[in-house]
């Protein structure tokens, strides 16, 4: 489990990408690269860092699903996500 400081900077991040997401396009349009070195570095979606939704976890992200592979097989275990079955042969 990620720690909670953690998790948050990252939503933080993220809020910022979406608010400055049409400043930046508009700049890069106009191939103004001084103005872009004025927005705020976490305003740009590089610095995003897929995190599992449930713990945050960094490593093992499944993007289909939107969690870390830990918690995805702990969730297809208990039958939690629609669709996936343990295959057997």
């Amino acid at each position: 489990m990620a720690k909670e400081s953690i998790k948050a900077r990252e939503r933080k991040r993220e809020r910022m990408v979406a608010k400055y997401a049409a400043k930046r396009k508009e700049l890069k349009a106009a191939g103004d690269y001084l103005g872009l070195d004025k927005l705020p570095r976490n305003a740009s979606p590089v610095r995003l860092h897929n995190r599992c939704k449930l713990t945050g976890r960094p490593k093992g992200y499944m993007r289909k699903f939107g969690i870390s592979r830990v918690t995805f097989r702990e969730m297809a275990s208990k039958g939690m996500i629609p669709g996936v079955t343990k295959a057997s042969w």
